[in-house]
């Protein structure tokens, strides 16, 4: 896909890239420079928000109802059987 540069150096991200990767406005992109010297490598930077929601579901693994002990003990005796 391709993206047009402004007067500006502005560029549009393709709908289908941002539905793709889920980017929305406020997000960040960083760019830089690639292997060759035509070759640029984008790296998606989320909002606060989003990257506060992904944290989120991960610590949600990591709740207080959880015994981590007994399931660590547990999937070792597993292992060793």
């Amino acid at each position: 896909m391709e993206s047009k540069v402004t007067t500006k150096n502005m560029v549009s991200i393709p709908q289908k890239i941002a539905r793709q990767y889920g980017i929305s406005p406020g997000w960040k992109l960083d760019w830089r420079p690639g292997q060759a010297p035509d070759e640029l490598i984008v790296k998606i930077i989320p909002d606060r928000s989003e990257r506060a929601r992904r944290l989120l579901g991960k610590g949600m693994r990591l709740s207080p109802e959880r015994d981590a002990v007994g399931e660590l003990i547990a999937e070792r005796e597993k292992e060793e059987s």
